[in-house]
């Protein structure tokens, strides 16, 4: 086999995306950064929406992968946005993003 034969089938797709995906678990279970823990949330949807447009070009004809690819990326906008504005109250609040320091939040 090509590599360029590996590199345009469903194989290679499916490979960056479990790369993707375990970068973003790894991310999201190592850091104590509010902001890499983000990181690897949006890590883990990019690699789910690279699975959905692969699985839609090689096992359909219809453009549901890519609609929900779509929706996946408006949705990560806005839980960017959201959890950004979280991380920043919460650096005004107690001068750190720790994310171990956020059940201080508790009251």
């Amino acid at each position: 086999m090509n590599v360029l034969d590996f590199a345009n089938s469903i194989e290679g797709y499916l490979l960056v995306s479990s790369v993707l995906l375990i970068l973003g678990i790894f991310a999201v279970l190592t850091r104590k950064n509010a902001i890499g823990i983000l990181l690897g949330v949006e890590l883990i949807l990019n690699a789910a929406g690279i699975n959905f447009v692969a699985f839609s070009k090689y096992h359909s004809a219809a453009l549901e992968g890519q609609l929900v690819t779509l929706f996946l990326i408006l949705i990560a906008a806005a839980e960017a946005a959201v959890a950004l504005a979280i991380i920043l109250r919460f650096y005004r609040l107690k001068q750190t993003i720790d994310a171990d320091e956020a059940s201080l939040l508790r009251h």
